[in-house]
């Protein structure tokens, strides 16, 4: 039986405050990471960034690999290895979606085909892993953000409640991110907005700015 190389990713994105993920319906009432079959003068990550890259507006999409499944009895009749990435697009970037893809709140899955299930668990944990030593956070959010939106970016995430006051003091002092010239309206006082700083260091400890 010959090998198949496919790759699926696991693509993130904030909405309705909830975390979500992309998925394709599949037979049988079932749905499915977006996946792509590696063609022999093709890369990885052109393989992966080809199964989603119409989906999103912007070309400077956070992507990484995460892992390869390679079960020989993890697709029924078929021997496939899945190299597996995952990717992070802001809701202000994502784009026309694809056939019948549709985005699913991480809290309210459907049934899932084969070992996607597994595949998304272990995404969130790299994900919410990432968010201890870098600003991967940031990726989900729009160029410009209030405190509270950033905020409760990562309470949503880590899906515990972070102190206000603490979370603020922390990272202003961090020196990685600045205040803009512009502010949004509210009900209340219009809010500062903010952004990342270009030339900050990527490599923060988060989790030490947000215990």
């Amino acid at each position: 039986m010959p090998i198949e190389l496919n790759v699926n990713v696991v693509i993130f994105s904030l909405c309705e405050d909830a975390l979500q993920v992309l998925l394709a319906p599949k037979a049988g009432q079932i749905w499915a990471l977006p996946e792509k079959s590696v063609a022999a003068d093709e890369s990885l990550e052109s393989a992966a960034l080809g199964a989603f890259s119409r989906l999103a507006h912007s070309p400077e999409i956070y992507l990484e690999q995460l892992y390869t499944y390679g079960d020989p009895e993890r697709i029924p009749g078929q021997r496939a290895v899945s190299v597996v990435y995952f990717a992070l697009i802001p809701l202000d970037a994502r784009g026309a979606q694809l056939e019948n893809m549709q985005w699913q709140r991480l809290d309210k899955l459907p049934g899932l085909a084969y070992d996607h299930a597994e595949m998304i668990s272990y995404a969130l944990r790299r994900l919410r892993y990432k968010l201890e030593y870098s600003a991967v956070g940031f990726e989900l959010l729009p160029d410009e953000f209030t405190l509270s939106e950033l905020q409760h970016t990562y309470e949503i995430i880590l899906g515990e409640k972070l102190d206000k006051r603490n979370f603020r003091r922390r990272i202003l002092e961090a020196g990685i991110i600045e205040a803009t010239p512009h502010r949004r309206s509210g009900d209340g006082r219009p809010a500062q907005l903010y952004r990342y700083r270009p030339d900050a260091v990527a490599e923060v400890k988060a989790r030490r700015l947000f215990p």
